[in-house]
């Protein structure tokens, strides 16, 4: 007979979370995991398979939660521009303030590992198709209220995607504010 598991699975991955991504998976040791999720490395094997199973679970987890929470902050104001500046805005502030350097455990893993694990690759080309068909729905709401006059919604929304992960990595150089700053107005122009 199996024993029961002694720990909060949801919050052990939120702990493996953290620990990724702060440190990225190469730098993470098993120690580091163990350490962080205060439970024994069976534990880790038997509930999540090994490190790289893991971190692909950690990694589904920030989607998700990163995904609805973008989802919102866009529903959160009736105008469509002002919910992308504050979006914009918001990414930026966030970096610079509450989690320098940190930036965003998807784009983190893109650059790490996508070039070299097809798997990870996979994932984070769907989390960027995902955030490209909320910023479609987002502009479509614009279209229908009148605010926009987009033709192509989805080449937008998709052209906004690649600026939010350039603007992503580019923040963890720390360049001027008032460079980002431009970078966002000029990104915003999209929206006519």
């Amino acid at each position: 007979m199996g024993r029961i598991r002694e720990f909060d699975e949801d919050k052990v991955l939120d702990a493996a979370m953290q620990i990724f991504w702060e440190k990225g998976y190469e730098a993470t040791s098993l120690s580091d995991l163990t350490s962080r999720m205060e439970i024994q490395r069976p534990s880790i094997y038997s509930t999540f398979g090994g490190k790289k199973e893991l971190f692909e679970a950690a990694l589904r987890k920030y989607m998700m939660s990163r995904a609805s929470l973008i989802r919102a902050k866009l529903q959160s104001k009736p105008s469509v521009k002002e919910a992308f500046r504050a979006f914009f805005e918001g990414v930026v502030d966030e970096e610079y303030t509450e989690n320098p350097r940190k930036g965003c455990f998807c784009i983190n893993t893109m650059v790490e590992l996508a070039p070299h694990d097809e798997k990870f690759e996979i994932l984070t080309r769907e989390h960027q198709m995902y955030l490209s068909v909320i910023f479609q729905e987002t502009i479509e709401r614009g279209i229908q209220s009148g605010e926009l006059e987009i033709v192509d919604a989805k080449a937008v929304s998709q052209a906004l995607v690649v600026s939010l992960i350039g603007l992503t990595v580019m923040i963890k150089s720390r360049p001027e504010r008032s460079f980002i700053d431009n970078t966002i107005e000029v990104t915003l122009t999209l929206l006519k």
